[in-house]
């Protein structure tokens, strides 16, 4: 959800970008202008949109005559593995720059995505309790 209170859906398996901007550094420590960070082949963002992923046909009833059906089985999708506000490394060559609500997006196709990092919540343990009273010999 933008600002101004719109929201864009992304569809299919294409994933919903706010590139990096600005300057990068090299491993020597030379900081390199927008403008050479730009004839990269790759680059750098954080997730704001997932789209539901990729379509799948539905699992086909098998009956002498499939074009008979009454309900149109709901759509399947195979999920993506990026989530939103992931840190993503994709192919620049395959990204759409969009301009929505003031804010330069790139939509790039799942396949394009190279390497994800995400911050992982810490699992928390459930330990039952034990309680005597429960049980009986």
């Amino acid at each position: 959800m933008f600002g101004d209170g719109r929201k864009l859906l992304v569809v299919g398996d294409r994933v919903l970008v706010a590139a990096t901007q600005g300057e990068e550094r090299t491993r020597e420590g030379l900081i390199l202008p927008a403008s050479a960070v730009e004839k990269n082949e790759v680059q750098s963002g954080r997730v704001v949109e997932v789209g539901p992923g990729t379509p799948m046909p539905p699992p086909a009833d098998v009956s002498d005559e499939p074009w008979k059906m009454t309900d149109t089985p709901a759509p399947n999708f195979l999920p993506l593995e990026a989530r939103v506000g992931d840190q993503v490394l994709f192919l620049r060559k395959t990204a759409i720059e969009i301009e929505f609500a003031g804010e330069t997006l790139l939509i790039v196709p799942h396949g394009a995505i190279l390497v994800l990092a995400r911050q992982e919540q810490p699992e928390l343990e459930i330990t039952p309790e034990f309680n005597s009273d429960n049980f009986q010999i």
